[in-house]
């Protein structure tokens, strides 16, 4: 794509960035195919192409309204179109720099400002977690909105307190302990079967998204340098991995090198901590190869005893970190019943960080849509792995939704 940047961006890094990225892209629209709301709404301005040529007019001059700031604020950043594109157009990294340049320029109404300052502030905040537990004391005398957002008050189970030789860091997130503790707990119990210590540091923190993405990008890098500062002194004793059970965190600490390669203090460590980061799945061939090493007769006891499972995988997981497939072959091999639905699953539940609540029209088509491809498989439990997915689906259904990493936690401590 041709594009002529305007003079104040000319020297401007991040339209230096976003110059090379529209360059990659050749107009095919094979992006549209796939971008869950041009699919709703059928408006070329809601798919990525069309964010792609608001965003290159901010670029060359032309004043955004609102309504280029409602365009790009519809994109759920699933990064679909990634995983479509033949050029390899960055679209996640352009959406990102299209906001901010739209903020600065767009101002919002008050009642917006509020909400955003409200999720970008609250969600990382430690108070959120308190403020959760007085939510669930009172779920019930809730309005069905809000009991969306607020779980049941769910039991971690035991943290093991064996060591081992072999250690990962792994990021406790900013709401998934004080929503679904039970995450982190089984996460830790599975990699110590698995022969895995896994080691918090106490000062790291959210991993930068919610800000990031909400254009409070300086708080988001002060939240990701805390994690780097957190974790430094783990790499340098040799620490294995950086280990994510949330995809959405995941794939931001992935990128922390991209985001910090221009900044001298932070861009060597950054680098290497996005080099040991890992998605949970990606462990599953080690944990796997332990476990049925371990108890040869583990598979033959899933497969009597387990539920059946319908996988969704998150976005964030399938299309920001490209790890697609993982989830179902190993839970299979250890004999779990688990399939991924035939229709649609590349696409977007609607949950997508905070967009459920300042998109909830079109999140919750999404979200229904999404589970009526599941429920044609009649699951007992649908699993993801993202947090983020698991409530937003969970809002909308009768069916457990749970982390695939639950499920399987739950079958070594009853077998």
């Amino acid at each position: 794509m041709q594009t002529k940047l305007a003079p104040e961006f000319q020297n401007m890094p991040d339209g230096q960035r976003a110059e090379a990225i529209l360059r990659k892209c050749v107009h095919c629209g094979f992006c549209t195919a796939t971008c869950p709301t041009y699919q709703l709404l059928g408006d070329e301005l809601d798919g990525p192409r069309g964010r792609i040529y608001l965003i290159k007019q901010v670029l060359e001059g032309e004043m955004p309204t609102r309504k280029t700031q409602l365009h790009l604020d519809r994109c759920l950043t699933c990064r679909n179109c990634e995983t479509t594109c033949p050029s390899g157009v960055q679209y996640g990294h352009l959406i990102d720099i299209g906001r901010k340049l739209v903020d600065e320029r767009v101002p919002r109404p008050a009642g917006e400002r509020a909400v955003r300052w409200a999720l970008k502030e609250g969600l990382p905040s430690p108070l959120f977690a308190p403020a959760m537990k007085i939510g669930q004391a009172v779920r019930g005398l809730l309005p069905a909105s809000l009991q969306a957002k607020v779980p049941p008050k769910q039991s971690a189970g035991l943290w093991p307190v064996r060591s081992h030789a072999r250690k990962m860091l792994m990021l406790a997130g900013c709401v998934q302990p004080a929503m679904m503790p039970n995450i982190n707990s089984a996460t830790a119990r599975v990699l110590d079967a698995a022969g895995i210590q896994a080691v918090l540091a106490a000062k790291a923190g959210c991993c930068g998204a919610v800000k990031f993405h909400l254009n409070d990008q300086d708080g988001g890098r002060a939240e990701m340098r805390r994690n780097i500062d957190a974790w430094w002194p783990y790499v340098e004793q040799g620490v294995e991995a950086v280990v994510m059970n949330a995809s959405g965190c995941g794939v931001t600490v992935k990128e922390y090198g991209y985001i910090f390669k221009d900044e001298p203090a932070y861009a060597d460590k950054a680098a290497r901590i996005s080099e040991l980061t890992r998605d949970l799945s990606e462990l599953l061939p080690v944990i796997s190869e332990a476990l049925q090493s371990a108890r040869p007769e583990l598979a033959g006891e899933v497969a009597k005893n387990s539920p059946k499972l319908a996988f969704h995988p998150p976005c964030t997981l399938q299309h920001g970190q490209q790890l697609r497939g993982g989830v179902e072959h190993y839970l299979g091999g250890l004999g779990f019943d688990i399939k991924v639905s035939s229709s649609e699953a590349h696409l977007c539940c609607g949950s997508a960080g905070t967009y459920s609540v300042l998109n909830p029209e079109i999140a919750y088509q999404l979200r229904d849509r999404k589970l009526a491809n599941l429920g044609e498989m009649t699951p007992e439990v649908i699993v993801s792995a993202n947090i983020g997915c698991i409530t937003h689906l969970q809002s909308g259904t009768a069916t457990p939704v749970r982390h695939w990493v639950e499920v399987l936690d739950g079958v070594l401590s009853n077998s």
